[in-house]
């Protein structure tokens, strides 16, 4: 008797689980990739730019310019939820390129390097690529049409 009790319960439980996880995860991609999106203007010269005074990355100059392109265009692809996974997996490497050769040459750790938000988004993008995009996402859209 108790074990039915116990299954049902976890039977109506599991899926509002879901549903909530879903929500919160999708919230957080969009978030997170409309907050990151900023960083990859900043290479361009927006909000202040990569010095405080507006300036940006020459063009087409390696890793800078390339860097703000992929971090732009991923961001866009992650914040709409299109190609969601490998667009995680292409911030999470982008990111961890730029902590490890720009800010880990500085000190061993982020808060000495100033490496701590590459370190956090290459993170977190990592989390979206093996997680999913949760809703919002236009990747649901187009699987659920197929």
């Amino acid at each position: 008797m108790t074990t039915t009790i116990a299954r049902e319960a976890r039977s109506t439980t599991a899926p509002a689980k879901t549903q909530v996880t879903g929500i919160v995860t999708g919230a957080s991609r969009i978030v997170i990739s409309f907050l990151f999106g900023f960083h990859g203007l900043q290479g361009f010269g927006f909000f202040g730019g990569i010095d405080g005074q507006g300036g940006g990355v020459p063009f087409g100059s390696w890793p800078g310019w390339w860097g703000s392109v992929l971090e732009l265009a991923g961001a866009v692809l992650l914040l709409i939820g299109l190609a969601s996974r490998p667009a995680a997996i292409l911030l999470s490497g982008v990111m961890a390129y730029a902590y490890f050769t720009v800010h880990a040459p500085m000190g061993l750790l982020p808060l000495q390097n100033m490496g701590e938000p590459s370190a956090v988004y290459s993170w977190v993008f990592l989390l979206f690529a093996a997680v999913g995009p949760g809703r919002f996402a236009l990747d649901n859209l187009i699987k659920r049409r197929r």
